[in-house]
């Protein structure tokens, strides 16, 4: 009994020094008087949404939902294959290929390094940021290369050791206009 009321009487000091220490300015920290922030599943990376990765490994499987309990729908199996990220759950992303086929991959199966894929028909590699540069290579439709930069409408890829520039219009991976440095 005396240790009950010496508890009650011991809650009400601490809670009458809080209310007048609160009446005289002085400030509570920062966790108890701001509520704790949870984390948006839907937006968990931070980053730009929609936004180019490349594929880690070389078979993704892309499922009909953010979870590993969904149907597979499609099988990717190109290494370094530029996708787009579209949507994000948690660490699952919604990805878009090339060709507009759509699915959910774990965020572990992405690298955040960029990449290119040849469009259209075959196209020439140019030595310099110029429609009349010198040719350094020739890259068939399909052909998957690493994006090193952009300057305007040109760009710089790599594409199995051969480094030269193509205008945005001759592959997918980037965005019009997007500054990759």
């Amino acid at each position: 009994m005396l240790a009950r009321r010496f508890a009650l009487s011991a809650l009400t000091l601490f809670f009458g020094v809080g209310l007048i220490g609160a009446g005289c300015g002085l400030a509570l920290p920062a966790s108890a008087a701001e509520p704790r922030k949870e984390k948006d599943p839907t937006h968990a990376s931070g980053l730009a949404i929609p936004r180019f990765v490349t594929l880690r490994v070389g078979e993704v499987n892309l499922r009909s939902g953010p979870n590993g309990s969904y149907p597979i729908d499609w099988v990717f199996t190109r290494k370094e294959m530029p996708v787009e990220i579209i949507q994000e759950f948690d660490t699952w992303r919604r990805i878009r290929d090339w060709e507009g086929s759509e699915g959910w991959v774990h965020q572990s199966a992405l690298a955040g390094k960029r990449g290119a894929l040849i469009t259209g028909q075959v196209r020439s590699l140019r030595k310099a940021p110029q429609s009349d540069a010198p040719v350094v290579a020739r890259a068939e439709i399909g052909v998957i290369g690493s994006l090193k930069k952009c300057q305007g409408d040109w760009c710089e890829i790599d594409v199995k050791g051969y480094r030269g520039w193509l205008q945005r219009s001759e592959f997918w991976g980037t965005y019009p206009g997007e500054k990759i440095e």
